[in-house]
């Protein structure tokens, strides 16, 4: 998700599975300001990705607390569970299929990581 944010911001013609498809440019990018938020989507999304590997032990936590990662795993879940249901109601039926499942299996997985704490 964070290499296909990356590749939205810097301007691949894919804006009909991202955003619901509601804002595509006729060239199949997205505007600018879009553009933008993909490239902030991938830094919160890495961000994210180090969150969860840190709570599962799997990368070094650093400073954090082990509650402070728990928590915000639980709070990663409610976000991609919610994303689910934003997915869900896209138009094109990658964002609707796939990016709609991807999420509910990293709402899922994200659950999971969070109780093992």
């Amino acid at each position: 998700m964070v290499a296909f944010q990356i590749t939205l911001a810097a301007g691949a013609p894919w804006g009909a599975v991202a955003y619901g498809g509601r804002v595509v440019q006729d060239d199949g990018r997205l505007p600018i300001r879009y553009r933008w938020g993909s490239a902030a989507a991938a830094v919160l999304l890495a961000g994210a990705a180090w969150l969860v590997l840190a709570t599962g032990g799997v990368v070094d936590r650093g400073p954090v607390p082990a509650s402070a990662l728990e928590g915000g795993a639980w709070v990663l879940a409610g976000f991609f569970a919610l994303n689910t249901v934003g997915n869900l109601a896209g138009r094109h039926p990658v964002e609707r299929f796939g990016a709609a499942a991807l999420a509910a299996v990293l709402a899922v997985l994200c659950g999971v990581v969070a109780m093992m704490r």
